[in-house]
């Protein structure tokens, strides 16, 4: 983890990747080099590809499935907006009451075709799968406060196959450093710019094989043809056979600083990242005296604590009424100490 950790460069005590991912330097030289590249006009359209093709086999083998059921694209709602309109008319969706609006607003503005969405509170949410409900939909990570689905991943997998229900998972605030198989859901999306440390403008969906018919490519263009370089112009319609009909084409700088992002967590690998993340976490919740956790998101309900944090030349942000603090590779121990004192504990 040290090794990795100079890969970064903070100006303060930065605990917030939950809001933004911190580049490792890797990812600023890549992109200095991509700009360099298309300023002095040698940039090829076609040289693009192979960075796409890369961030797809990477971030398959980080969720544990194969490249062929990883779509790219630029944003979680996008990739949620095809499961929801593939939904039939009368749908019955089944949401926490929580959650972050790129996963449940897509569903909501469907209300005209009668899809119906129920949102319960989270702790209740696997209990509530019964049959008649269509699809639960659903961030691994609760953006706001870190709660991972109670009785975990695999429990909401279970439950939803024991009563015939899809899955739709937002792993956004899990993929990164909490180990995570995308092969046990139907629809997975996740956006890069959190725990990817990446560039924003990057995302991924992953769909079962037996479900990609359901899902109409309704932003499908060139880069979703079976060939791209031959599906520029003219009809018929001729997409992929596999996810990268889903396709959304690809903001190429956004890509190249993705690459050397997921290189870096491929090499220090999830599990040791779950590891030092968590230990992190749970090393302020002593500090602050709360009970461990299992997110390596930590929220304090502490009046004014955000500004006693910035006052220290610590970035956290505000969420649901609390202070979100969340740690990554580049966090230490040190870290802890730092807002342990700013928050006066």
């Amino acid at each position: 983890m040290e090794v990795a950790q100079k890969e970064f460069e903070p100006a303060c005590v930065y605990v917030n990747t939950a809001s933004i991912g911190l580049p490792p330097r890797r990812v600023v030289e890549a992109l200095d080099e991509a700009i360099d590249v298309w300023r002095t006009g040698r940039a090829e359209a076609a040289d693009y590809d192979k960075l796409v093709d890369r961030a797809r086999r990477r971030f398959a083998g980080l969720v544990g499935v194969t490249p062929d059921r990883v779509a790219i694209g630029n944003q979680v709602s996008t990739f949620t907006g095809l499961v929801a309109a593939a939904l039939p008319d009368g749908a019955s969706v089944l949401t926490a009451e929580e959650e972050f609006t790129s996963v449940l607003f897509p569903f909501l503005a469907h209300a005209d075709r009668g899809v119906r969405v129920q949102a319960v509170p989270l702790d209740r949410l696997v209990e509530t799968i019964r049959p008649g409900v269509h699809l639960v939909a659903v961030s691994a990570v609760q953006s706001a406060d870190g709660r991972i689905v109670p009785g975990g991943l695999d429990g909401l997998s279970a439950a939803a196959a024991e009563h015939g229900c899809l899955t739709y998972v937002d792993a956004t605030q899990a993929v990164g450093w909490l180990p995570f198989d995308a092969g046990g859901f139907d629809f997975v999306s996740c956006a890069t710019y959190k725990w990817l440390l990446s560039p924003r403008g990057t995302a991924f969906g992953v769909v079962r094989p037996e479900r990609l018919q359901m899902l109409r490519p309704l932003y499908a263009g060139w880069y979703a043809g079976a060939d791209p370089w031959t599906s520029i112009y003219g009809p018929p319609l001729r997409l992929a056979g596999d996810a990268r009909r889903l396709d959304i084409s690809p903001a190429w700088l956004s890509w190249a600083g993705t690459v050397p992002a997921l290189d870096l967590l491929d090499e220090v690998g999830i599990v040791a990242i779950h590891r030092h993340d968590l230990g992190l976490a749970n090393a302020l919740r002593e500090r602050l005296g709360l009970p461990r956790g299992d997110s390596a998101i930590v929220t304090v309900s502490a009046e004014g604590g955000l500004e006693r944090l910035r006052a220290a030349n610590i970035r956290a942000s505000a969420r649901a009424g609390a202070v979100r603090l969340s740690f990554h590779l580049h966090n230490t121990e040190s870290d802890v100490e730092a807002v342990a004192r700013a928050l006066g504990r």
